[in-house]
């Protein structure tokens, strides 16, 4: 940074004396040009005057401004021959070489410039300085901040040097300070190593040392006097090595019951750090969850019947309610339909009778033909009956075409439910959510178009129309469960993966185990989707609640007991309930739990208290955080302004769920609109808010 012109920059203009030879002769122009230099750096107290001396020394532009890093851009190959002379000219000087390091680090807060100098080893001149007791915390400071601002390439390369920030945990197991820095890099350059669906590869793997490391970080976490961003970067690193090097997790329990202890920390954001990390552990060894339905197994089932106390359970919700007896009459009246076209020829009829079967179960418009019993073979085959079709679900597209040509608007609807399941069973799901998109313009208030839209691959729009679909009227018990399903799925997901990036992440979980909660208390117990909601239900309460919950969760015994009877329900039907990653991590939460919490429910204690206060063991008078606050003064625009974002952890409440919940429909989301009135209630869109004008009026007039 620039600076009043003193002795450096009197020094550099000096001109060089004669030279003589022998021993006794005059220091060259170089050692002149350097020596005032070197003078006040020795003299130094701290890294921020020593990098200021440099900076002015150098006569770099203000790099705490944009336009300066500008400059240093403009003009990159000049400046860093300048700086790197003097650095290659005094490596073996570790103040000059750590001065260095600083400005660098600087210039990384710079996407282009950091990439540049990474390009021409920054890394390589960080490193070392790690292995100098004098340098140690400076370097470290460095990688700190690069890996801050740094992209995932970078990030990824200095996750190569984990063995080396392992060495520094282990050597200096009293330098909370040098801990909390490794921690902190460790954490973001390891996320990018591993934090992904795609396999690492083996390089990172075998860098990361997994089962050391593991180790290595619960042993850091149990130390008296560490710091909030120690503890939250070292349960930020466990958690983003859960999903690649879930093996060396599952052989090492101790880590597991760490992260299901977090699970009753009273700090929100530590339990959904531990949920997510325990979801995802079980990503990779998980199996997929049962798609397809065969009712023939569930008519076998129905003739055997069902054993007493599964029958007790159908009766107390209601026999015909039952997903068992909604199939098998939906497969009745199916075959019924298909043998009265055989003799009517009416496709207007039959598309009507058909959009009914629809909304009332999942599988009740199944593949089937026409078949008899061939006489030589003795098996049944697929005969012509002199219709149009000869597979059933042929029929959906003719049933459609023959209503359309009625030319009657008030069925429109009907035609393009047909369609669009056509296109679900025939696997075109894209298809059948553009057309439900279409169609929703048409008629916002159809929620079976809500429901299709739910199966496509943009989630967060599958979520406001699940949302939105349940607002709907006349909705059937199928698309309703349907639709609710699918809102706890969703939310779920994005609020478990968004939870540490912004607030509106407690909206979705919060969100998803109200749908949850509904769902278990209204959804009939043999219900295909049952399980997968109980495991959210399972998971979130232990989150949401924390320390409210029983040391022995008896407050989950109820939605256990209806875990156990969904279980049966699907063994019964021919089912074996799948290992998918819920239920594989609901399973470990609720076997480790009791035990986590006995092994490390001080240490969790302790987190809880250093969250609550937020201390920091450092002062900020220190040498290395004079250095730390240079390094992260960055002003964006020319005049003063605020500095960049940084690597922050806030204490996440539930306090601001509203804010982020649609007044109408309930859907969570983060670009809400607010009424312009009171601009206190928030709207999807205006489609929602013109939904809930009729209610909101009289409040927002007295606003």
């Amino acid at each position: 940074m620039p600076g009043p012109r003193g002795k450096q920059n009197s020094a550099k203009k000096a001109k060089p004396k004669s030279h003589s030879s022998g021993p006794s002769a005059t220091p060259s122009p170089k050692r002149l040009e350097f020596g005032p230099l070197i003078e006040a750096i020795d003299s130094a107290e701290d890294w921020n005057t020593v990098a200021s001396l440099l900076c002015n020394y150098l006569e770099l532009p203000d790099l705490t401004r944009r336009s300066g890093l500008k400059k240093v851009y403009n003009n990159f190959d000049v400046v860093y021959k300048r700086i790197d002379s003097l650095y290659a000219a005094n490596a073996s000087n570790e103040k000059i070489a750590g001065g260095i390091v600083g400005i660098y680090t600087k210039m990384c807060a710079d996407a282009i410039l950091r990439n540049r100098l990474f390009q021409h080893g920054l890394l390589s001149k960080i490193m070392p300085l790690i292995e100098r007791d004098g340098s140690r915390r400076l370097a470290l400071r460095a990688l700190t901040t690069v890996t801050h601002h740094g992209g995932v390439d970078i990030r990824q390369e200095i996750a190569l040097q984990t063995p080396t920030l392992i060495n520094v945990l282990q050597r200096y197991p009293d330098d909370l300070e040098s801990g909390e820095l490794a921690m902190s890099t460790l954490a973001h350059a390891v996320g990018a190593a591993v934090c992904n669906e795609q396999k690492p590869g083996a390089k990172y793997l075998r860098a990361l040392k997994i089962p050391t490391l593991l180790s290595l970080v619960l042993e850091w976490v149990t130390k008296p006097g560490i710091s909030v961003l120690l503890l939250h970067h070292a349960l930020e690193l466990l958690a983003q090595t859960t999903l690649h090097c879930w093996q060396d997790w599952m052989a090492y329990p101790p880590a597991i019951e760490f992260f299901v202890a977090c699970m009753r920390s009273s700090d929100l954001s530590t339990r959904c750090y531990a949920l997510g990390g325990s979801i995802r552990l079980h990503a990779m060894c998980c199996e997929q969850d049962q798609r397809s339905h065969d009712p023939k197994k569930l008519i076998a089932a129905a003739q055997r019947d069902f054993p007493d106390h599964l029958k007790d359970v159908m009766m107390d919700y209601g026999l015909p309610l039952c997903d068992a007896y909604l199939t098998l009459r939906s497969v009745g009246d199916y075959q019924k339909a298909m043998m009265d076209c055989t003799q009517d020829r009416d496709f207007y009829s039959l598309g009507f009778k058909l959009a009914e079967l629809i909304t009332r179960n999942e599988f009740s418009i199944a593949e089937g033909g026409f078949q008899s019993l061939n006489p030589r073979t003795g098996k049944l085959e697929n005969i012509d009956v002199g219709l149009p079709f000869k597979m059933w679900t042929d029929a959906l597209p003719l049933c459609a075409r023959a209503i359309r040509e009625k030319h009657r608007p008030t069925e429109l609807d009907t035609a393009d439910m047909l369609d669009m399941k056509f296109f679900i069973v025939r696997s075109r799901v894209s298809e059948a959510v553009a057309l439900a998109k279409t169609s929703i313009q048409r008629n916002l208030k159809f929620p079976y178009f809500y429901y299709v839209v739910t199966l496509g691959l943009d989630i967060e729009e599958g979520l406001r129309c699940a949302k939105k679909g349940l607002k709907c009227p006349n909705t059937t018990p199928f698309i309703r469960f349907g639709l609710m399903h699918r809102a706890v799925e969703i939310a779920g997901n994005l609020g478990i993966c968004r939870i540490q990036e912004s607030r509106e992440g407690v909206a979705f979980l919060t969100s998803s185990l109200e749908d949850a909660k509904a769902y278990i208390s209204q959804a009939p117990p043999d219900a295909r989707h049952m399980k997968n909601v109980i495991y959210w239900y399972i998971c979130l309460t232990i989150a949401m609640k924390g320390p409210e919950m029983s040391e022995k969760l008896s407050e989950l015994q109820p939605v256990l007991r209806k875990l156990a009877d969904a279980d049966e329900f699907s063994r019964v039907f021919g089912i074996k309930p799948p290992k998918t990653q819920l239920r594989l991590t609901q399973e470990v939460i609720l076997k480790h739990y009791s035990a986590g919490i006995k092994e490390w429910g001080s240490v969790v204690a302790n987190f809880d208290s250093v969250v609550d206060h937020g201390e920091h063991i450092f002062s900020p008078t220190s040498a290395e955080d004079q250095l730390a606050l240079w390094l992260a003064d960055i002003n964006v625009d020319d005049d003063e302004g605020p500095g960049p974002k940084v690597c922050s952890h806030p204490r996440i409440t539930t306090n601001t769920v509203e804010l982020y919940r649609c007044s109408w429909c309930g859907n969570p989301s983060a670009v809400l609109r607010k009424c312009s009135g009171c601009e206190k209630a928030r709207y999807c869109d205006t489609t929602c808010q013109k939904s809930h004008w009729s209610t909101h009026k009289a409040a927002c007039n007295r606003e």
